[in-house]
């Protein structure tokens, strides 16, 4: 099962990762939110992480803790 999130305008969004290759050869894997479950969805938030919301727009975003 998809981890999920509701924001607070009531919508849910499902947390997904992809590995993606850098220009300088180096690969990042970077941590999105989608309003459907595709391929490369998480069961839960990585391990120092914490979810955050963007003000204006609702959308959730993963943010290392301090």
């Amino acid at each position: 099962m998809a981890y999920s999130h509701v924001n607070s305008k009531g919508q849910t969004y499902f947390l997904h990762h992809k590995d993606v290759m850098l220009k300088g050869g180096r690969k990042q894997t970077i941590y999105f939110f989608a309003k459907e479950v595709k391929a490369g969805a998480l069961d839960a938030i990585p391990a120092n992480m914490m979810v955050s919301e963007n003000s204006r727009t609702g959308l959730p975003l993963l943010k290392k803790k301090a």
